[in-house]
């Protein structure tokens, strides 16, 4: 059950902002959903990149189905807020939803990958309604995310701009440019989501470049900073709805989520040949069971 917050001891500031247990209970299916989901789409291409989903499903669930300004059926409203992704290798994991809202049909996100289908392993802004960014060049979505944020205050709009990029991104320099413009502008409706996992394609994110100390890194260059457990619903969907609700922040805000690379299949945790990779059917089945069997 989750608990309320302690306010007689140094309470995060996303205290009040806490989900209700029923409300937690409907995003953990949410991400559930999301996990075996991508089993599935994935056995349709026969490869995929199913750890990297693994580990940002709850932040997709709290993101979708909770703190996104977005309406169903009308991917491209315009006073919507806007998500980009930078680790655009999880996009498989963004699909289902979108059939969920209304922006692509069931029949389209069954064709996932084939000849002709819009859907493929990395998401196309032009091809797919919902998709705000083309990503899949790892660096490049920060710096649209700074001009979205400024195209919006140019022309009146309120709307939150969300990027999510993956740690091996924070090696790419572009990153850092877009961070010292991002708060040069005061961006305070720009938030970005560090998805933490530890791993990259080719190991250990700290073992190809060191990014830590990461908190002190953005603070240094001038953004806000909240730290959280990017699989704790509880503290991850308070978090995200304090960052969009937050009207004294002047600065932009960047969430660090600490997560685990493949969480939900015990096998692929912390195992970077996964980072892209196909289940055979008895594997899928055991992973699809192991899914279900989890609460997370």
């Amino acid at each position: 059950m989750t608990q309320p917050p302690d306010k007689t001891r140094n309470s995060p500031p996303w205290a009040d902002h806490v989900p209700t247990d029923a409300e937690v209970e409907r995003l953990r299916e949410k991400a559930q959903f999301i996990r075996l989901e991508t089993v599935r789409l994935i056995e349709i291409a026969k490869v995929g990149h199913y750890s990297s989903v693994f580990s940002a499903a709850e932040a997709f669930a709290a993101l979708y189905y909770d703190v996104l300004n977005i309406r169903a059926n009308e991917p491209d409203w315009p006073d919507r807020d806007r998500f980009l992704m930078g680790k655009g290798h999880a996009a498989v994991g963004l699909f289902p939803i979108f059939a969920e809202l209304g922006y692509i049909s069931k029949e389209t996100l069954d064709g996932y990958t084939r000849l002709g289908s819009p859907l493929g392993d990395h998401p196309d802004m032009r091809k797919v309604p919902g998709v705000d960014f083309s990503s899949g060049s790892i660096g490049h979505a920060l710096s649209a995310g700074v001009g979205m944020a400024l195209g919006g205050r140019i022309a009146h709009k309120d709307f939150t701009t969300f990027v999510m990029t993956g740690d091996g991104e924070m090696q790419e320099g572009q990153v850092w440019e877009a961070a010292l413009s991002a708060a040069h502008h005061k961006l305070r409706s720009l938030i970005c989501i560090v998805d933490r996992n530890g791993f990259q394609l080719d190991g250990a994110v700290d073992d190809v470049i060191g990014i830590e100390p990461l908190g002190d890194k953005w603070r240094a260059f001038g953004w806000d900073v909240l730290e959280v457990d990017g699989h704790d619903l509880p503290e991850l969907t308070g978090a995200l709805r304090f960052a969009r609700a937050d009207l004294k922040r002047s600065k932009p805000l960047c969430i660090i989520s600490r997560t685990l690379k493949g969480k939900g299949v015990g096998y692929m945790e912390r195992e970077p040949g996964w980072h892209l990779g196909y289940l055979t059917p008895d594997d899928a089945a055991r992973a699809i069971e192991e899914i279900k069997s989890k609460v997370i």
